[in-house]
């Protein structure tokens, strides 16, 4: 299926009869293969002046067939939506590699690079269409919190730089041939107001209509985001842009997001989508929990009508999704509540008019 109308219009079907299967992670598939400098550098960067080993995004350019790679085993796992290599695919992100005149053409080939895999798998299982979820990850500032100690005044990013930044990368992923694009790991809400702002100009710029998809991160056990939001008050300041989903996904496992899965659940009049990490880390920073420990947990919000998509984060693989797939099949999608029409604000807590 080679028009994004179509697919947006078959993406929409399906999730009003089904849950939705997201992908699982990026970074543990690519430490997989052990990757030194040299393997990030290519021979485009052979002389990059400074270290780019970490800059994941990168292999997009110079490693390709390690991303299709990774693509395909979690289409294979059985992805609805799969997202590109982008996390930090902004300028902003992107300068502490000295590499921001990339990111659109970052955005650009990861795009590319799902889309083929999408289509690739189509081609040889006519009629299975799958999607790619341009990911726009948080940036390494926030407009919220003063990194300086000293100066709590200060900030390290204004919201004007971050539009700037976010319209750069969402016409490259829709250059690219993303079908949606996912606001995600959000810490500070500030951030992300500024993605949804920078969005939706360029989607009016482009005459387009693009499902938009919201993922917060509950940081701790305090229920709050970095930025210091709750859960409900995270949504009520997205809530005006109308999003096709929103959600929670990393820092927890699914045992210690669930209370968190049930607060938005019973809020959010859009669907609801939660991509967990496969438990919480342990001493070395690995991640233990089972595909199989992860698909029990999950089935139990599917069978108690909580959610519309799932997927994995940190820790998860193919094998992590597929679990989950099969845990859910045959789950009906979380019916949206019909909520009473009221102004509906929020500053750390919601507030709700009477």
């Amino acid at each position: 299926m080679t028009d994004r109308q179509q697919r947006i219009a078959l993406l929409k079907q399906r999730a009003e009869k089904q849950i939705l299967i997201l992908d699982g992670a990026m970074g543990t598939m690519i430490q997989k293969h052990k990757l030194e400098e040299e393997d990030y550098r290519g021979e485009r960067f052979a002389n990059w002046k400074q270290d780019v080993k970490g800059n994941n995004d990168l292999l997009s350019l110079t490693r390709p067939d390690i991303i299709k790679d990774i693509h395909l085993q979690y289409i294979a796992a059985g992805a609805d939506l799969n997202g590109t290599n982008t996390f930090s695919a902004t300028t902003i992100a992107q300068a502490d590699y000295g590499m921001e005149s990339l990111a659109y053409e970052i955005n650009f080939e990861s795009a590319k690079l799902a889309r083929q895999a999408c289509d690739e798998w189509e081609a040889a299982h006519p009629g299975d269409v799958r999607f790619v979820n341009g990911a726009i990850g948080p940036t390494n500032r926030t407009a919220s919190i003063s990194p300086d100690v000293n100066n709590p005044g200060y900030r390290g990013v204004t919201f004007d730089q971050l539009c700037t930044a976010y319209k750069e990368a969402a016409n490259g992923l829709l250059d690219g041939g993303a079908d949606t694009l996912l606001v995600e790991t959000i810490f500070d809400t500030l951030n992300a107001k500024a993605a949804l702002f920078a969005i939706s100009e360029v989607l009016e710029q482009r005459g387009e209509d693009v499902p938009v998809m919201i993922s917060g991160t509950i940081t701790d056990a305090s229920g709050r985001t970095l930025s210091g939001q709750t859960t409900e008050a995270f949504y009520n300041s997205v809530r005006h842009a109308k999003p096709f989903s929103i959600g929670l996904n990393c820092a927890l496992g699914a045992a210690q997001l669930r209370p968190y899965v049930v607060e938005l659940s019973r809020v959010a009049e859009c669907r609801v989508s939660v991509y967990p990490n496969a438990g919480l880390p342990n001493e070395f920073g690995e991640y233990d929990q089972t595909d199989n420990e992860m698909a029990a947990l999950v089935r139990e919000w599917a069978e108690s009508g909580m959610i519309n998509l799932l997927g994995g984060c940190c820790g998860t693989t193919p094998a992590h999704i597929r679990a989950i797939a099969d845990a859910v099949k045959g789950c009906p999608p979380r019916k949206a509540p019909k909520l009473t029409p009221k102004m509906r604000l929020s500053g750390l807590e919601p507030f709700d008019a009477a």
